[in-house]
């Protein structure tokens, strides 16, 4: 498939947000959430700052106190044996994992896609014991008249995946836990299909199995069931460790598009597609053998965690499919790709399973 990235890649990166928290600083502006909202582009980014830190004996991680309503910071010696720092995102203790940086959403704003005006402040920040670690990569679908945002509140009870609900972007609501740990990875159909919300998802298994694509229904937007498996692994190809859906599914003709992310054994992520029936979107019709993007550019395979292209929302217009995505969990960027040129792979090349 011809995939073009835009010349001025990465459109937004860590030194185009000052940060919001004092004596912290942005280390990563990416995985936003999409939305076309009247003659603008949204991006709900996801912005990561961590602590200013001078001292390489210690290692901070940042979090939000909720007794005192504010935030705080862990220190850790770096020679405390039991104690992994390997990982620059988070430390691995004998009593959980801690992050190095906390994420919160901020929106950008943009007439021609590419070229974004960043809000001062954040349009969602941690605030209660589901997201003292964070709030991490968004997906919005708008039903109706509402825009719906679901992402992932990280915490020392697990990640769970929390919803909220807006109008016009200035006021947003919390709705409250939808999914229970370790589920995320959420991307909800726009409309209803037959009378019920869909979703998709990705439960994290510590015993069995890979980590796989589920669909749940719900009634309400609140309370999800009748999960099924919807599609695993695949041994050899680029998504043979763990596979997770991305942007909120794009309504064809031929079928629901889902643009989903997977990791080989290398930790090397990309994206591909798959389509799912219309009526009945927990069958897939058609899966692409090989990725849609993948890391090849400099700013996508070096970065704060490199060889990842990962998105959380596409456009489906002018008979394009514009795809913004985080680059090495540091950066936005932007590709395109002909909505024709998508399906005529999963016609020939793509395949069930």
């Amino acid at each position: 498939m011809k995939v073009f990235r835009s010349s001025q890649n990465p459109i937004i990166t860590p030194r185009d947000i000052p940060p919001y928290l004092k004596d912290y600083e942005v280390v990563g502006a990416f995985n936003a959430g999409v939305m076309r909202y009247g003659d603008q582009i949204l991006l709900l980014l996801r912005v990561a700052e961590r602590p200013v830190n001078s001292d390489p004996n210690v290692s901070l991680s940042p979090y939000y106190d909720v007794e005192n309503l504010k935030m705080d910071i862990n220190r850790l010696d770096r020679g405390v044996p039991g104690y992994d720092f390997s990982d620059s995102r988070g430390i691995a203790t004998p009593d959980g994992s801690l992050l190095t940086s906390i994420s919160y959403l901020r929106i950008a704003r943009s007439t021609d896609g590419l070229h974004f005006e960043i809000d001062d402040r954040p349009a969602l920040f941690p605030e209660n014991q589901y997201e003292i670690y964070g709030i991490e990569d968004c997906r919005i679908s708008k039903i109706d008249d509402t825009y719906y945002i679901n992402y992932s509140a990280v915490s020392n009870l697990g990640i769970t995946t929390c919803l909220a609900s807006t109008k016009d972007f200035s006021l947003i609501q919390r709705e409250g836990v939808i999914f229970q740990p370790d589920s995320k990875n959420i991307a909800i159909f726009p409309q209803k299909i037959n009378g019920k919300y869909y979703a998709l998802h990705r439960p994290s298994s510590s015993s069995f199995g890979k980590p796989s694509m589920w669909i749940a229904e719900s009634p309400d937007l609140l309370c999800w069931g009748n999960h099924r498996f919807l599609m695993g692994c695949r041994e050899g190809l680029w998504d043979e460790s763990r596979i997770g859906d991305s942007c909120v599914p794009i309504k064809l003709e031929l079928g629901w598009l889902e643009i989903y992310h997977g990791a080989d054994r290398n930790n090397r992520y990309c994206l591909g597609t798959v389509l799912l029936d219309l009526e009945q979107p927990w069958r897939v019709i058609a899966r692409s053998k090989i990725p849609l993007l993948e890391p090849e550019s400099a700013y996508e395979k070096e970065g704060f965690f490199g060889n990842v292209v990962f998105s959380c929302g596409a456009l489906h217009e002018d008979g394009k499919l514009k795809i913004y995505y985080g680059a090495a969990d540091t950066s936005m960027c932007y590709a395109e790709v002909e909505m024709e040129e998508i399906l005529q792979e999963l016609k020939d090349g793509g395949f069930h399973g």
